[in-house]
């Protein structure tokens, strides 16, 4: 009887690594891109980017892993579905993983451009100011686009603000990948499951982009910036929203998955078991 390749690596650790590498590389890169290179014009064009990668990465993933490749996702489906507790950390760490190897892939295909435009832009990377390139990495509020951020644009996102918009964006997604997963709900995308995350991930980023860069995964967010303070910004990516990055890019989609969760188990699965016949 022929005997299958042996396997050196779980299924897990394969796709949540894999997953989320690809995620963030063409995510982050479709960031980079725009900020260095003008390639994509406006928030819309970077939305589309994401959500693209998104799709690709639940296609690769979804099969070993579930394809959670979000932190706030594996908590949410540990709280509300039959997902383990305790493989929790392994994911999560892995995420990170994927998350941070994408962020040194990115440094090395980006280089060249970020030291042209940081010179053209008088950027000294390190010193105050310097989130103007660091935002191709980690998030900030508001985003910079580019530049570096003044008392009054500071003041257009407040903390509580970006709070608010980084837990109501994980809500939505946790929500809405726990319905377009669902085997009983009737209207479920089934194959094209993947494009519609990608699609939700899409309109949140269009319409929050502008005010968070939308991150709502606490992997997509820390592990490049923590990359990026390695990478010459130093203490910027720790220090130019205080203790914000904490609170809005970690706290609040931690928050907000659980919340959205929540939402799906107590109002949309009892009427998806009524519907398919199972019993409440």
């Amino acid at each position: 009887m022929r005997q299958g390749k042996r396997v050196f690596l779980p299924a897990w650790l394969v796709g949540e690594f894999l997953g989320t590498f690809i995620l963030v590389f063409f995510g982050c890169g479709g960031v980079a891109s725009a900020v260095l290179t003008g390639a994509q014009v406006g928030v819309f064009q970077v939305a589309v980017v994401w959500g693209i990668a998104i799709a690709l990465a639940i296609h690769i993933a979804g099969g070993l892993s579930g394809a959670h490749l979000n932190p706030a996702i594996t908590v949410a489906l540990a709280t509300w579905t039959d997902f383990r507790w305790k493989l929790v950390p392994r994911y999560v760490a892995a995420q990170f993983l994927g998350a941070f190897a994408a962020s040194a892939a990115l440094y090395a295909a980006f280089h060249g451009a970020l030291r042209s435009y940081e010179a053209a832009n008088d950027i000294t990377r390190g010193a105050v100011g310097s989130e103007a390139s660091a935002m191709i990495f980690g998030e900030f509020f508001p985003n910079p686009a580019g530049q570096a951020l003044t008392e009054a644009a500071r003041a257009a996102v407040t903390l509580e603000t970006a709070f608010f918009i980084e837990a109501i964006g994980a809500g939505i997604l946790a929500l809405a990948v726990m319905s377009i997963t669902d085997l009983r709900n009737k209207t479920r995308a089934g194959i094209l499951a993947p494009a519609m995350i990608g699609l939700t991930v899409t309109i949140l980023i269009s319409v929050f982009g502008a005010l968070t860069m939308a991150a709502f995964n606490p992997a997509r967010d820390l592990a490049p910036r923590i990359f990026s303070a390695f990478a010459g910004w130093e203490s910027v990516p720790f220090a130019t929203n205080e203790t914000g990055w904490f609170w809005v890019y970690v706290v609040a989609p931690l928050v907000g998955a659980v919340l959205g969760g929540g939402a799906y188990r107590w109002l949309l699965a009892p009427h998806y078991s009524a519907a398919s016949g199972e019993a409440s």
